[in-house]
């Protein structure tokens, strides 16, 4: 559906040439929920532009649903964009109009008659959950329910793809889980292929199938997002799936029990799937003369699967520590010994 060739974007400002993204190479199933992960800088904001022509590449060839986007001009861009529809982290509705007439816009645009423009846009607001606010404004509207509207917005011309630009880093938590869960049935029911950019983890491992992660312009890191979880490469990897996979105050406990039990060890176990089924914490503390003090667990739910994490902390002789550790290494489950918070 989306194919990135040795795509690379140079912009020239006064203080020289700025290489925003950095001969990328990207390949996106159709059907696919993508994501692209980044901290600020890094380059993802002008890849998804390039998708749909807002931005052009200083070089390679950017193709999306069977067009090459980066070549074309004119009415033959016009065409391209309206299969690919696009919404934004701060909404960009008319606030002059009603949830209905800003849905209903594109279609105008296209010209689209009356009669289809409202079929259409019923369906919409439906699909988007919006019924009984067709006629609000943006200003009497919530940040989910702005946000729904600009999905259907989005949708009104049958987009091939839909990009996603930092969707929902306008909303708190419970609200981006429910913008979230509207993106995935899409998906399944129109077999949509999506693509976002983002910089928060959770986003990630809520819908996507498969992660690009971001650094300096280039992908330091792509695979299923189960597998990143699971054996993340690249520092900056690590630290986003630390965010969705470790609190915070669990280093300060961590920190604390390495200082009061020098001679025990705090241990993560990382387990997915059918591996969480393991009474391994039983069969720890049956065969072995220590103490297990569990610190912190937490299991995120993944498009591929559960992937879990588990914080112990173990203490005894030195010698039953050892043993215990070794024991946990051979099991179906990573182990990690942390010596540090």
């Amino acid at each position: 559906m989306i194919s990135i060739a040795n795509v690379k974007k140079v912009f020239s400002t006064k203080n020289g040439k700025v290489t925003a993204v950095d001969h990328i190479d990207l390949t996106i199933d159709k059907g696919e929920i993508f994501g692209v992960i980044g901290y600020s800088g890094a380059g993802k904001s002008t890849l998804i532009r390039m998708l749909n022509g807002l931005e052009t590449p200083s070089s390679g060839s950017v193709v999306v649903a069977g067009r090459e986007v980066s070549k074309i001009r004119g009415n033959e861009l016009r065409r391209a964009r309206q299969e690919i529809g696009m919404i934004f982290q701060h909404f960009n509705l008319l606030w002059s109009r009603t949830v209905r007439e800003n849905i209903a816009f594109p279609l105008e645009i296209a010209e689209v008659s009356k009669l289809e423009r409202d079929q259409k846009v019923d369906e919409l607001i439906k699909l988007v959950g919006l019924e009984g606010r067709e006629d609000s404004y943006p200003s009497q509207l919530s940040g989910g329910q702005k946000q729904r509207v600009g999905i259907a917005r989005a949708l009104a011309n049958d987009p091939k793809v839909l990009l996603c630009d930092e969707a929902t880093s306008a909303l708190d938590p419970q609200t981006t889980d429910s913008i979230l869960d509207l993106l995935v049935d899409i998906n399944k029911r129109l077999g949509l292929t999506i693509v976002l950019i983002t910089h928060e983890m959770h986003v990630i491992r809520k819908i996507c199938h498969r992660v690009a992660v971001m650094e300096e312009g280039r992908v330091v890191e792509l695979g299923p997002v189960l597998d990143v979880f699971k054996s993340p490469e690249q520092p900056i990897t690590k630290r986003f799936v630390q965010q969705v996979t470790e609190l915070e105050e669990s280093k300060e406990t961590i920190e604390h029990l390495l200082e009061q039990f020098p001679d025990g060890k705090v241990v993560k176990l990382t387990f997915i799937g059918e591996s969480a089924e393991q009474p391994i914490i039983t069969n720890l503390i049956r065969q072995f003369n220590i103490a297990v003090n569990i610190v912190q667990g937490k299991v995120s739910q993944t498009q591929n699967g559960a992937y879990g994490s588990l914080f112990v902390h173990l203490t005894g002789a030195p010698e039953e520590v050892a043993q215990a550790v070794a024991y946990l290494e051979k099991q179906e489950v990573s182990s990690e010994v942390i010596s540090h918070a």
